[in-house]
Formats: structure tokens, sequence, C-alpha cells
């Protein structure tokens, strides 16, 4: 299969040269590897760090800027980040007001993650962890223990980020992050796989009358294999699984500043219901045209209308992909004044911007 590539060694540090170059608000540490923005650290702002395997683009580093993160730790492809890369990125920038690290729930990100937690708390950082869990697809899957962490964590830096600038405490990020979390629900079907590069090869093989329903962002299964008609077909069935799998139970690690240590907390989702107000993300998952997104918005946007939700915001495009899957997610996050009030902030990063 053809690809845009020279060797794949180099995949990585090509993408990450090319986005400074396109992006000079950005600076590039290449040893170890993380993005920041050369404005950080940013004076009495708490710094918002995320991370998570290549080959998600534009996410993270793409969302580096004004109003959302202060900095971005990208792993070989489909690999999580190290523990020195996450270190060196969060006192890079750290204005003595703690860093907050953002993590998908896979268990290489969270591992990481966690033991950079610890090693910058002994260092003297104030540091905190939000997991972000949307996917309803599956409980526990190949890559993680619980849901995964897909699309809402997009709208989670952009809020986050928000907040973060109007002089949130880290305390208050952390509240909600949770809170953010909670609200948030994504489903994504693939029609056909993503080839990684060192493979050479789709992941998988689907006929043309079957999707994976349920995909996640790295190709691994979801609900099941089902049969493909047409989109309003495939919108109708995500949008109802994403209604009648909103309950959800279970417990995460939070870590304790004052007693140094990892407590467990006890976490509930609850189903959207009618009358709740939403923001929709429609999101390629790589080779999927702007045309059928839209599409599938309008389908969306009918399903909403007819169960009872409001769609307060929007996006449809490109946020959070894996390589050149064709297929498409939905997010739906449920908001209130205070989130709609964060959304509207403005923002200017490589690849989400806008002013109030």
């Amino acid at each position: 299969m053809k690809k845009l590539i020279n060797r794949v060694e180099d995949i990585i540090s090509e993408v990450n040269q090319g986005l400074v170059a396109a992006h000079p608000e950005l600076r590039l540490n290449i040893d170890p590897t993380y993005l920041v923005h050369k404005d950080a650290p940013i004076k009495n702002k708490v710094g918002l760090l995320s991370g998570g395997g290549s080959g998600h683009e534009p996410m993270h580093s793409g969302y580096i800027g004004l109003g959302m993160l202060d900095g971005a730790c990208p792993g070989e492809m489909f690999t999580s980040p190290t523990p020195d890369q996450m270190i060196e990125c969060a006192m890079a920038i750290d204005s003595g007001e703690g860093v907050l690290m953002i993590i998908k729930n896979y268990t290489g990100d969270v591992l990481n993650f966690e033991t950079a937690a610890e090693l910058l708390h002994d260092a003297g950082t104030q540091v905190a962890t939000v997991l972000v869990d949307d996917d309803v697809a599956v409980k526990d899957s190949l890559y993680t223990a619980g849901r995964r962490g897909v699309a809402n964590t997009v709208l989670m830096e952009k809020i986050l980020g928000a907040a973060a600038v109007k002089g949130y405490t880290l305390d208050q990020l952390v509240e909600l992050g949770h809170k953010t979390n909670n609200n948030g629900y994504s489903l994504g079907v693939a029609l056909h796989a993503c080839t990684v590069p060192a493979a050479g090869k789709p992941s998988f093989e689907l006929p043309d009358n079957e999707m994976e329903f349920g995909v996640g962002i790295h190709g691994e299964p979801g609900i099941e294999r089902r049969s493909f008609s047409n989109l309003n077909n495939t919108v109708d069935q995500m949008f109802q699984t994403l209604i009648d799998n909103g309950h959800y139970e279970r417990v995460i690690r939070q870590w304790d500043r004052q007693n140094s240590c990892w407590q467990e907390h006890k976490q509930i989702k609850q189903p959207l219901k009618k009358g709740d107000r939403v923001i929709a993300l429609v999101n390629n998952l790589g080779a999927t045209p702007l045309s059928e997104l839209y599409a599938v918005y309008h389908r969306l946007q009918t399903c909403c209308h007819q169960f009872g939700l409001t769609i307060e915001r929007s996006l449809v495009g490109s946020y959070c992909t894996a390589l050149d899957m064709q297929g498409v997610s939905i997010t739906l996050l449920k908001v209130d004044d205070e989130a709609l009030m964060l959304w509207d902030e403005p923002v200017n990063t490589p690849a989400l911007r806008w002013k109030c």
C-alpha cells in the first residue's frame, strides 16, 4: 500500500518538525520529544498537558495554544509516550500553579502518566490527573481496563483550556474535568480498517456489506460486526447505542497531593435524557470525505430532535483520527451554562481556532 512517507522510523520526527515549521508559535524539544507553546509557562495559570500515541492527528499536538493545551507528548505510532517525555514537558509548562494531565483511558497511557505524576510530585511539582473514558462501545478492550478514551478528549481540552485561562485552580480544573468526562459519550464505526505504516496492510478486513460497529481508534474491535446498508441506518444505530449505554459506573484513581498517594473514587455516568443540551462532534476517523461527515451530522440532528436533545454547538471534521481509517465517530457532550461559556471562549491552536 502506497504511503506518503520516507522511512517508517522517521515518520514521527518528520511530522513533528513539519508541525512546528508550519506553526512557529510551537516549540519542539527533540530528546525527550515533546511540544509546548512558545509562551509557556504562562504566569498565574495552571499548565495543561496531554499526549498519546501518534496517528490520531491533530490530537494532541494540534491543540497546543491559547485556550487549550500548553504542551503535548507524542508517542510512537499508536504507542504511549514515555514518563520522561511527560516529566520534561510538565516542567516546561509549569508556572508554579501546577500541571493538569489529561489522560485517555488506554493502559499504556495510564501507567506512564501515573508514573510521571508520582515523579513530578517527588520533584516538587503540583500535579493532578483527569481520565477520559467516553467510548460506550466496550467496557474492557484489548488496550484498556474500562471504557476507552476517544474524541471527548478534544472537547475536554477546549473546556478545561478556557477554564485555565480564566484562572481556575488545579483542584477546580480536576472537578470540572471529571464533570466533563462524566457527561461525554462517544461511538465509532469503521467501513475500512486503517493501515499502520510498519505493518503495510490493513489491520483487519471488512466485506463491502459489513461495518465494525464500535471500533476503537487503533482499529481494535467494538461491539460486533454488523451489516452495512446506508447512512441513515448507521447513524440511527449509533445514536441509539449512545442513548442506551449512557449509564456507567467505575472506580478511578486520583493523585492525592496532600498524602502523596493514589486514592480511588467512584464515578458515575448518567444517560442522556429528553431536554438535555449537548455539543455534538461528528469526527472523521481518517479517510471519510467531509461531504459524508456533513450528511452524518444532518441525520444526527434529526435523531437528536426526535429524541429531545438540543444541539447547542457542533464540530464536524477531523479531530481525533486513526490514520487512514474509513469511518466516523459521534460524540455527544451534555453541557450547562458554565460549559457553554467556556466553549465559546477564544481558542487559537493549529487545529481549532475562533474568537469570541
